[in-house]
């Protein structure tokens, strides 16, 4: 899955686990050096791909773990732990 490919998309996945699956997309930002544009890119590539849900509350965009969605790709990896 392209969406898991860059390293910045897999630590924004990491950065919503940790923080209990959700967070605002300033919370996300603030966790990296990129541009602002680079980050909503980033989490734009990963809501299409299904990984995340985004809700706009207010001004606010709040992005969850699509917890169904990761748990299908964690079992498809598992295939190659065997």
């Amino acid at each position: 899955m392209s969406a898991l490919a860059h390293p910045a998309r897999r630590q924004i996945l990491l950065t919503l686990h940790f923080r209990g699956g959700e967070a605002t997309a300033g919370e996300i930002a603030e966790r990296f050096e990129h541009a602002w544009p680079t980050t909503t890119r980033h989490l734009h590539v990963l809501a299409e791909a299904g990984l995340l849900q985004q809700e706009k509350r207010g001004r606010t965009r709040v992005y969850t773990l699509d917890r169904k969605r990761l748990a299908l790709i964690t079992e498809w990896l598992a295939w190659f732990d065997r």
